[in-house]
């Protein structure tokens, strides 16, 4: 079984400060090849979810696909949505 792409992009954050990595809003990574261009806090609350869609499960009250999580940053909350990338 080939284990398909997995997206995660930056849609929303809530604060008054930037992000400490410097991340903005639009901001999408290759789960695969780009992660370690990500926050480590962030790829640490993401994993469960990019496991449980990556392997063909559903995330309750979340569209197909998709989930959408928050990772606490000093002094602001950003908000990712994962995204299973169909090839």
């Amino acid at each position: 079984m080939k284990r398909p792409k997995i997206r995660i992009t930056l849609i929303d954050q809530k604060g008054t400060m930037g992000c400490h990595r410097g991340h903005k809003i639009g901001d999408s990574y290759d789960f695969d090849t780009e992660r370690g261009m990500l926050c480590p806090m962030a790829m640490h609350v993401a994993f469960p979810y990019v496991d449980i869609l990556r392997y063909g499960g559903e995330i309750p009250g979340q569209e197909k696909g998709t989930a959408v999580f928050s990772c606490p940053d000093v002094d602001t909350l950003n908000i990712f949505k994962i995204e299973v990338v169909e090839e």
